[in-house]
């Protein structure tokens, strides 16, 4: 583990560069940070959403969701670390089947909304496709690449993140918001 902050200020990127975990430093706008900066993005998005009501059993989820994310992006300031492992995805797995499994099965679209945690849900998905991408960007420039845990935990994270959106309109008192496809064929 890195050391602690004990000085929020230091200066040090006046430059337009940042340190990473492991001592290098690299400019603000690099593929590396990015990815970081949407990581940390959804966990902020995920602590948004926790100021919701929820059933204790989503927000302990969300909680080490939380937790996740920040070895995630501790991962990736340290080029060649690994700290997201098979154990994580297989959670994520778990956590897919049992809340899907309490769903009834979709016949149409949804769309983000219901209640406002439902919503605040799918905007952690919205964000969450958007660190996968800067994720995938990231290992493509990288000539040691990028270990397939992050991307794979992401990915997995936002279906997680669809189906909690449904699961929280249902805890909530309500359904899912359907996607009307015959207004977009009759232009009303």
């Amino acid at each position: 583990m890195g050391n602690r902050l004990s000085k929020i200020t230091t200066r040090t990127g006046d430059d337009g560069t940042t340190g990473l975990g492991d001592g290098s430093r690299v400019a603000k706008d690099d593929a590396r940070i990015a990815a970081i900066g949407d990581v940390d993005e959804l966990n902020s998005c995920i602590g948004v959403l926790l100021c919701e009501p929820m059933p204790s059993d989503i927000r302990d989820a969300l909680t080490q969701i939380q937790n996740d994310l920040f070895d995630l992006g501790g991962e990736l300031s340290i080029p060649g670390h690994s700290m997201i492992q098979d154990a994580h995805l297989a959670r994520l797995d778990t956590w897919l089947e049992e809340y899907n499994a309490t769903l009834p099965a979709l016949k149409e679209f949804i769309l983000p909304g219901g209640s406002r945690a439902a919503a605040m849900a799918h905007v952690c998905r919205t964000v969450c496709r958007r660190a996968e991408r800067a994720i995938i960007t990231l290992g493509r420039g990288e000539a040691a690449g990028v270990n397939d845990a992050p991307r794979r935990y992401v990915n997995r994270l936002s279906d997680l993140m669809f189906v909690l959106a449904r699961v929280l309109n249902r805890a909530d008192g309500g359904t899912d918001v359907l996607w009307n496809h015959d207004r977009a064929h009759t232009g009303k």
